[in-house]
C-alpha cells in the first residue's frame, strides 16, 4: 500500500467513527462562500484538527470544518474551508480531502471559489460556471509515484468539468432566474495578486477568470473518476487599463453578497443530480 493510500484510509476511518453516512456528492466551499453549510440538515460537523492528515486553514473566512449530512435530497460531504498551495502546503496535502471524499463514497465534486474577472463582460458579483481551466501553478498533484488502485498514471483531461453538470447548472440558473456566465478559470499560486501585464497575458491566452485554488482539486477528482462541477464568484474586476487596488475585505464582501444566489444555484444542481 502506498503512503498516500494509507493516509486516505486513516482519514476515512477517523471520519467513519463519528459518522457512518456514505455521501454521493462532495462540496468545496471557497472564500466567503461557506453559508451553504447552513442549508445542510441532519449533519455531523467535524473539525479538521480531528481528522488525521487534514491541515488547518490559515486563511480568513475558511472555517476548517468537514460537514456530513443531507442537502437537496442527497447525502453530501462538504469542506467549509479549503487549503491553498500558497499556504506552504504540498499538492498532495491540499488535495487529500478530495481523495477522502471519494473514498467516503462521493462520485461527484461541486467546487466553488472567489476569482478575479478577466473577461470584460464580467462584473463584480457575477457567477461563472467553469467550463475548463489552465494550470499555471507550476506543479501538479499527480507528480510522483502513482497508485493504480486510486487512478491511472495519465488521466485524460479533455473534460475536466462535466458537460452534463454544466448543462444542469445552466438549467438550475434559468429556473432560479440567476444570470450566469461560462468561462475558463486560470489558477495562479498567489498569494500576491497579479500585475497589469499578467492580467493582459492571462486574457490573451484565453482565461476568463483567475484565482488561487480549484485546479488541483479538480485534477485529483478527475484522476479518481469523479464528475466535477465548478463555480467562480467574480469578486473583483481585473481589467489592466482601469485596474484599482484590490482589498481582501472587499473581495470577501462581494463573495458574501453573492452567497444567496450561489447557494440556490448549487442546491438546485444537487437536487438535479
Amino acid at each position: 500500500m502506498t503512503k498516500l493510500k494509507s493516509k486516505i484510509l486513516e482519514s476515512v476511518e477517523a471520519i467513519r467513527k463519528k459518522c457512518r453516512l456514505e455521501p454521493s456528492i462532495g462540496i468545496i466551499l471557497g472564500t466567503g462562500l461557506g453559508a451553504l453549510a447552513d442549508e445542510i440538515t441532519d449533519k455531523t460537523v467535524i473539525d479538521y484538527g480531528e481528522i488525521p492528515h487534514f491541515l488547518l486553514s490559515t486563511v480568513e473566512s475558511h472555517h476548517g470544518k468537514l460537514i456530513l449530512g443531507r442537502l437537496g435530497g442527497k447525502d453530501v460531504v462538504a469542506m467549509q474551508g479549503r487549503f491553498h498551495f500558497y499556504e506552504g502546503y504540498s499538492m498532495e496535502q491540499i488535495t487529500l480531502p478530495v481523495r477522502v471524499m471519494k473514498f467516503l463514497g462521493a462520485k461527484t465534486l461541486i467546487v466553488s471559489n472567489a476569482a478575479g474577472g478577466l473577461n470584460p463582460n464580467f462584473r463584480k458579483g457575477d457567477i461563472m460556471i467553469i467550463v475548463d481551466h489552465m494550470n499555471l501553478l507550476g506543479d501538479n498533484p499527480l507528480i510522483g509515484v502513482n497508485d493504480e488502485t486510486i487512478g491511472p498514471r495519465f488521466p485524460d483531461m479533455s473534460e475536466p468539468y462535466s458537460k452534463e453538470l454544466i448543462i444542469l447548472a445552466m438549467q438550475a440558473a434559468s429556473e432560479n432566474k440567476i444570470r450566469v456566465e461560462r468561462g475558463v478559470f486560470a489558477a495562479m499560486t498567489g498569494p500576491s495578486l497579479e500585475t497589469r501585464a499578467e492580467y493582459r497575458f492571462l486574457r490573451m491566452i484565453g482565461a476568463d477568470a483567475v484565482g488561487m485554488s480549484t485546479v488541483p482539486e479538480d485534477i485529483v477528482a478527475v484522476h479518481m473518476g469523479m464528475k466535477v462541477c465548478g463555480f467562480s464568484v467574480i469578486t473583483d474586476e481585473c481589467f489592466p487599463d482601469s485596474l484599482v487596488p484590490a482589498e481582501v475585505q472587499d473581495i470577501i464582501r462581494v463573495a458574501n453578497g453573492a452567497q444567496p444566489k450561489l447557494t440556490r444555484l448549487m442546491k438546485t444542481v444537487i437536487e438535479k443530480i
